[in-house]
């Protein structure tokens, strides 16, 4: 099993197995960020995504997500949408 030191976590934990996104981010997010940090990205892009009605086949949401996941991993972390409202748990 591989470890990283989890940027989100701030606690080693469990890496990923690949990058899960192209590029330079892509490898940041492989070397500092644990699958379960990438487990509650995915969980909060997808309310992104359903929010804003956003099309993942286009490029500006391709672009807007890759700058959620930076801010959220590495900048202080990503906003929920404007008037959001989380389903009763």
């Amino acid at each position: 099993m591989r470890t990283v030191h989890c940027v989100k976590l701030d606690r080693e934990a469990e890496g990923l197995a690949f990058a899960p996104w192209p590029g330079e981010l892509g490898r940041r997010i492989y070397e500092h960020v644990s699958k379960e940090a990438w487990a509650g990205w995915l969980a909060h892009q997808t309310m992104l995504i359903n929010e804003h009605r956003l099309n993942p086949l286009e490029k500006k949401t391709r672009d807007f997500l890759a700058g959620e996941m930076e801010k959220h991993f590495f900048g202080g972390g990503a906003a929920k949408p404007a008037g959001y409202v989380p389903p009763d748990a």
